[in-house]
């Protein structure tokens, strides 16, 4: 095995590259950890992942010369026009840029835009944060309850009410059907065309937009762009689920002044939400206006921001400028050591991070994060015994953490013990069945204990899952050709049923 890492899926999904092969992993290493080189590499690659999504932009431009879609027309977006338009959007985002599947960033995300859609009138579609590995401060949501958060978004903010409020926003252009209504009033819109203007919403300040203006024409072009009275009301709608939520509402306004500082400081274009007219000092300003007319207790509110903390401390430790993030992380806490000890990692300063992961585990030996990292750390440079340990230690404080369960399961593998790591395998495929990643490592072992023929279904879904078209299809006919000799054709079935749901997905886009 190489210096490709072996979480980098489970954690960030590493794609195909146009050609068809592997795109390069991001993080991580089987026994290996990053050179100097590769840690630079590591950094302009997520600077370029703004790329991918313009050439999602042009991919989706040529759908409409290419393929003829179902037409709509003037008040012809349904709910379910909407669900399907969010479900393709996710696939391709989800194809096309690297996801971050740790569940201590995942589902904190997700709590956040629980608790936020709670307090919202009800809505007929379910909520679902991902969070997208991109430099940029942005986040946005579209159509079916699909809503995107980019890692540059929670490493630049203080707390969590300030990620809650710009969550809060995007959570009122959805609920309010911004995006539905103006596609809506487009005079004619093709399939192709509603997902391109989807893209170029969440393209942003990055030129998306403007891509997706070129392929729509002056006529539709319209539709790209949250108008005034959009953006007042997703402000509005926005604070007041902020406030409903419990959580302290300056925090929408304090958010938006770090995002126009930071993008001044930066010279990068100011976040969707925050381009748009009415001017931004008058958008902040009308906010601050109406917590005045709060009450005390409202305005005083208080939020924990332990977790935020947590989070951003391994955003910033595994994706961070290198040299900022050993800043960051010269205290003695815990937290601050397990991050020291990532970044040393990635710099393959492997002695200075065995030292810094064995002061985090003094510091808190009782939290399941420090475990977890010290575990990986341990079985990365090939120590079985003490990552077993660990790890186990780990997921009984947390039997929730996934990427745990991973790692012990790829240890129990490693050392030749593939019938337990079965279970393992399949508890984290529960919480992530797509991740192509947990699938591989799962096939492999199969193929290890001798079921050739399951072996191959999860190597087609890995395939599957890393929009691998030729891979899928030969795996999928390889499991094909295996499962008549099996007495249980339920796997199979079920690959199936998700090879044509995908390949009509592929073929219609």
């Amino acid at each position: 095995m190489g210096r490709c890492g072996i979480w980098n899926k489970a954690v960030v999904r590493a794609r195909p590259s146009k050609q068809g092969g592997s795109a390069a992993p991001l993080l991580g290493g089987l026994g290996h950890f990053f050179t100097a080189r590769e840690d630079a590499m590591l950094h302009r690659i997520a600077v370029r992942r703004v790329t991918a999504l313009l050439v999602l932009l042009v991919f989706l431009t040529a759908q409409l010369v290419a393929v003829p879609a179902q037409a709509f027309f003037f008040g012809g977006v349904t709910i379910k026009d909407e669900k399907e338009m969010g479900h393709k959007f996710d696939v391709m985002i989800r194809s096309n840029m690297g996801v971050i599947e740790d569940p201590e960033v995942s589902q904190y995300v997700n709590y956040i835009v629980q608790r936020l859609v709670k307090v919202a009138p009800p809505q007929p579609f379910t909520f679902k944060a991902t969070v997208v590995l991109h430099n940029s401060l942005n986040a946005f949501a579209v159509p079916g309850g699909y809503v995107y958060v980019f890692t540059g978004l929670i490493m630049n903010l203080d707390r969590e009410e300030e990620l809650a409020g710009v969550l809060a926003h995007e959570l009122a252009h959805v609920t309010q059907h911004h995006v539905a209504t103006r596609l809506e009033r487009a005079q004619f819109v093709t399939v192709g065309s509603l997902l391109l203007a989807i893209a170029g919403v969440a393209a942003g300040g990055s030129g998306g937009g403007a891509i997706a203006v070129g392929a729509l024409g002056a006529g539709q072009s319209a539709m790209l762009n949250y108008s005034r009275m959009d953006e007042t009301e997703a402000d509005q709608i926005g604070l007041q689920y902020l406030v409903a939520a419990g959580y302290p509402p300056q925090g929408m306004v304090d958010s938006f002044k770090v995002l126009r500082q930071k993008s001044w400081m930066s010279g990068s274009n100011v976040p969707t939400y925050l381009s748009t007219h009415p001017a931004i000092g008058d958008r902040i300003n009308g906010l601050q206006a109406r917590i005045q007319g709060m009450g005390k207790a409202v305005q005083n509110r208080s939020q924990d921001n332990k977790r935020f903390i947590r989070v951003k401390t391994l955003l910033w430790a595994r994706y961070g400028d290198s040299q900022a993030a050993l800043q960051r992380f010269a205290g003695k806490d815990g937290l601050s050591c397990m991050g020291r000890g990532i970044v040393l990692a990635r710099l393959n300063r492997v002695a200075e991070a065995n030292t810094a992961f064995d002061a985090a585990i003094t510091a808190s030996p009782n939290d399941p994060l420090v475990l977890r990292e010290a575990g990986a750390f341990h079985y990365r440079k090939g120590d079985m015994s003490r990552a077993d340990a660990l790890l186990q230690k780990a997921m009984r404080l947390d039997p929730r953490d996934y990427m745990a369960a991973f790692f012990f399961a790829r240890q129990l593998d490693e050392t030749g013990r593939q019938a337990q790591a079965t279970r393992y395998y399949q508890d984290v495929l529960r919480y992530v069945p797509e991740d192509a990643e947990v699938h591989e490592a799962y096939a492999r072992s199969l193929g290890k204990s001798g079921d050739t023929a399951g072996a191959y279904i999860h190597m087609a879904y890995s395939a599957m899952y890393s929009n691998n078209k030729k891979q899928t299809e030969r795996y999928f006919n390889q499991a094909k050709a295996l499962a008549g000799r099996s007495a249980d054709k339920r796997p199979f079935q079920r690959l199936e049923a998700a090879y044509k749901e995908r390949k009509e997905i592929w073929e219609k886009n």
